[in-house]
């Protein structure tokens, strides 16, 4: 072979060695999405045709999605705390369960119990008694799991004050691991809601209290949790705010999720929720059905039974 010949292949394959790099790494590129992963269709799994699935698969399949579909997002059994070995009960065989597409309400006089309930389901608090499972994830055996579902706004307004409001958004996101452009999307819907405006952008510490408990809203919403946990919700919000938030909980119910908030505001309550766990000195003493309620009796006034019952 001469040597014009063999210099010749040489370039050849060359060239065919670098457009082969160059397509490869174009591939590579369209692969990477915005959080670092690749992707690729070749990678993906190929799924069963129905024609390859028995009839025993599909039974199997169809009682999976009905055992997941009647799961509770919420299952308390037999909660009980105490703030001290010689203090009464603060909360006593507290034992209910709260479903996908519900909107439940937690009532009673202050000192009941609600806030501690609610933050023993959070994992805020230990608890003496009892089992709480958050979407299947029992809270004390595979906390993380049961936490990555759920986002808790506190009655406190616990926040970073030195951080902006869009800084702590972008930080919840983070600790949710929610995508750049998934966060971005939702900010976008959140802002909609709750129309901070500019101030997003200001210190936490300069806001007011109603905006703080926005700010707190829209960081338990950024992963979308499955359970939305709310301390006495409307609690310094203007009329307008507090309309549109009551307008997305119902939003957010209806897609699938599960609210479970505290309030005193018996009208709200009576107007907002499927169901309401009545607490009177630290104990359950009754889990109202509003529609099945209302069947029985139309004239059924909530806030007169609340009051004879509180």
């Amino acid at each position: 072979m001469s040597k014009k010949f063999k210099k010749q292949k040489n370039s050849a394959v060359d060239t065919a060695q670098t457009e082969t790099d160059e397509i490869q790494g174009d591939s590579l590129a369209e692969s990477v999405q915005n959080d670092g992963t690749e992707t690729s269709e070749t990678a993906q799994p190929v799924m069963p045709s129905e024609a390859s699935v028995s009839p025993e698969e599909t039974a199997e399949n169809n009682d999976r999605e009905s055992a997941e579909a009647v799961q509770p997002v919420v299952k308390i059994e037999g909660l009980y705390k105490k703030y001290s070995k010689k203090a009464e009960w603060a909360i006593e065989n507290i034992t209910f369960s709260c479903y996908a597409g519900e909107i439940v309400g937690l009532l009673g006089h202050n000192g009941a119990g609600k806030s501690t309930t609610l933050k023993c389901l959070e994992s805020m608090l230990p608890f003496d008694k009892g089992t709480i499972e958050i979407n299947g994830y029992n809270i004390k055996t595979d906390p993380l799991s049961a936490k990555m579902s759920m986002g808790f706004v506190t009655d406190n307004h616990a926040v970073f004050l030195k951080m902006t409001g869009v800084q702590y958004i972008s930080f919840m996101a983070d600790v949710y691991k929610v995508p750049t452009q998934l966060r971005k999307e939702r900010l976008t819907e959140l802002e909609n809601v709750f129309q901070l405006g500019s101030a997003i952008n200001n210190l936490i510490s300069s806001y007011s209290h109603g905006m703080r408990q926005k700010i707190c809203m829209m960081a338990s919403l950024i992963h979308r949790p499955k359970l939305w946990i709310l301390d006495e919700p409307m609690t310094g919000l203007d009329p307008r705010t507090m309309h549109a938030v009551q307008e997305y909980m119902k939003q957010y119910a209806s897609a699938g999720n599960c609210i479970l908030f505290s309030s005193h505001a018996l009208y709200t309550v009576q107007h907002l929720c499927d169901r309401v766990v009545l607490l009177k000195k630290g104990e359950q003493v009754n889990d109202i059905n509003f529609k099945e309620m209302i069947e029985k009796n139309p004239d059924f006034n909530f806030e007169e039974y609340f009051l004879e019952n509180e």
